[in-house]
């Protein structure tokens, strides 16, 4: 078993940077995958205690709040439709993927997992008005 770092950061500075481990059963994934397994995660954490969702991306019917969207109390959020809205994102390059610093641009390009390899999702948001 294999246990990564993973960061979230925005280019906005709105939602507070995050970090937590998340760990895989081989060492050999593609982007894809660590997209699956980490929306995921996220979603079953916030399933199972509630409060601010503070994933990849918002959840349909969400609100912004400072530490996360804010759903709908008891409101349970669908992995697969968080999953697929974060392939969107990544592939119109609203999300972008960083392995140890390198940028990843491909869903099947091959990622080789290392005990302490960090992965950032770095949120890009257009500027207003720009």
């Amino acid at each position: 078993m294999t246990t990564i770092t993973i960061r979230d950061e925005s280019t906005t500075g709105g939602l507070a940077a995050r970090e937590w481990d998340l760990e895989f059963l081989t060492e050999r994934i593609t982007v894809r995958e660590l997209i699956r397994s980490r929306v995921y995660q996220e979603v079953k954490d916030h399933n199972a205690r509630g409060g601010a969702y503070a994933g990849l991306v918002r959840p349909v019917g969400a609100e912004a709040g400072p530490t996360g969207w804010r759903v709908k109390p008891g409101a349970k959020i669908d992995w697969r439709a968080q999953f697929e809205k974060a392939v969107e994102a990544f592939g119109s390059n609203h999300v972008l993927v960083l392995v140890d610093d390198r940028q990843l641009t491909e869903l099947e390009e091959p990622i080789v997992l290392k005990s302490g390899t960090r992965v950032t999702f770095l949120r890009i948001l257009p500027l207003v008005g720009g």
